[in-house]
């Protein structure tokens, strides 16, 4: 088993304890890619595939590689090229073990083919991060050399590709997917949640451009909302308010919906980070550990599907879910990852909760870093802690927290992306104004 250096954990964590913890979640995409193609395994368990938005943000943790003299230059150009190559040419067709269709991939590939597995769904967010991960590299890369100009190429084949209006199935949004054996998954991504990245790489496509409405008519169910005092765009899940940020700058940016709000999203994001610990505080449901340290409920690995008697109180626990605040669902199950991923916004609540979480046993220090999820009220005998703890990695958990370790540090994936074409064309055609734009 790696170790990395152990941080000063008994005092508030340091630039450097940062770094470490960046540094070992960064390595898994270094272990847990197959070297052949570039496809990334979706979690740490034995024979798990692929997915797509892990790959992703392994792309878009590679300038970051290279920035921190983990990986020269020459030899990231590369290995960004080859997965990008492989990526092109896997078969795109209405086959039901084709890797994707018009564009878009399936959630999950065989990580030795790249082909479909589990019958699962063509996904339009979990493709939007693997063309966000493509973008980055694609800007990062910009010297006159084969392997970056070869970069550059293949990145935009692979995001121009995609057609964003057929995506729509006629309405005005767009669905969550697609499958072959019976066509388009009847959900559509409406009101505020990851999807608003999805919006601005559909609307800044130079090829197969969402219409303007689209983006109205995302924002159409919006939730504005008054929890605990803070006035906030809701969205349960902490992870919603993150993932488009690990790619964009939103200080100082809005549409007309935050406009009318006098707010953005990245405060608003502030906003949701200080919903979940004071959810945690008050812990109406009483779970064991919640409070001011001990936060952060998102889609997160959890016990298991089941039922049990616990001091007396029949507890429901859940296994893969998107747990959220302060509506649930809620099992005690808590996301170290989620809390670090939200440095940027609130770094004075989410510093002690790294502190605490760091005195718990849950791998800061270890390869990997910090485990996913942790469930204090769900005892197991046999755990060192006493509780359940997850006993896999995910690999869309590592590029949150190595990402936005990077953006609180040096603001570098933000400013790189303000110079990424597509995204700033998404943007304005959204309506954004103001900040850096």
């Amino acid at each position: 088993m790696v170790e990395v250096p152990t941080p000063n954990i008994e005092s508030a964590p340091s630039d450097e304890d940062f770094a470490r913890l960046q540094f070992t979640t960064l390595l898994y995409y270094l272990h847990c890619t197959n070297p052949d193609n570039g496809l990334v395994r979706d979690k740490t368990q034995a024979g798990a595939p692929a997915s797509i938005a892990a790959i992703g943000m392994a792309l878009a943790t590679i300038p970051v590689l290279v920035e921190r003299g983990i990986i020269i230059r020459e030899f990231a150009a590369k290995i960004a090229r080859r997965r990008l190559d492989f990526l092109l040419h896997c078969q795109q067709g209405p086959e039901p073990d084709a890797s994707g269709y018009k564009g878009f991939f399936y959630h999950f590939l065989d990580i030795e083919t790249g082909r479909r597995v589990w019958q699962c769904e063509l996904s339009t967010i979990d493709s939007a991060f693997l063309f966000a991960g493509a973008l980055t590299v694609a800007t990062y890369f910009d010297e006159d050399t084969a392997d970056e100009a070869r970069i550059r190429q293949l990145a935009a084949s692979l995001y121009e590709r995609a057609d964003w209006n057929w995506a729509c199935d006629h309405g005005a949004t767009l669905t969550h997917g697609w499958r072959p054996e019976n066509g388009f998954i009847p959900y559509r991504w409406r009101g505020y949640d990851e999807g608003l990245l999805l919006y601005i790489l559909g609307l800044g496509s130079p090829s197969h451009p969402l219409p303007q409405e689209s983006y109205a008519a995302y924002t159409a169910s919006y939730d504005w909302r008054n929890i605990f005092g803070r006035e906030l765009l809701y969205s349960g899940p902490l992870f919603t308010h993150q993932l488009s940020h690990m790619w964009i700058d939103f200080r100082g940016l809005r549409d007309e919906f935050m406009h009318e709000h006098d707010s953005d999203y990245f405060q608003n994001s502030r906003q949701a980070t200080f919903v979940h610990q004071e959810y945690a505080i008050r812990n109406p449901m009483e779970f064991e550990g919640y409070g001011e340290h001990c936060w952060g409920f998102t889609a997160s690995d959890g016990p298991g599907w089941l039922t049990a008697e616990v001091d007396g109180v029949r507890r429901e626990f859940f296994d893969y879910i998107a747990r959220g605040a302060p509506f649930g669902p809620d099992d005690g199950t808590v996301s170290p990852w989620v809390v670090v991923a939200s440095l940027p916004f609130a770094p004075e609540i989410v510093i002690p909760t790294v502190l605490n979480c760091g005195r718990m046993n849950l791998g800061m220090t270890r390869l990997y870093g910090f485990k996913p999820s942790f469930n204090q009220t769900f005892k197991v005998a046999d755990s060192p802690t006493g509780w359940w703890i997850s006993p896999c990695h995910f690999g869309i958990d590592q590029g949150p927290v190595a990402l936005m370790i990077e953006n609180y540090r040096t603001g570098f994936l933000w400013n790189l992306m303000r110079n990424c074409e597509p995204i700033v064309r998404g943007l304005r055609r959204a309506g954004f104004t103001g900040g850096w734009l």
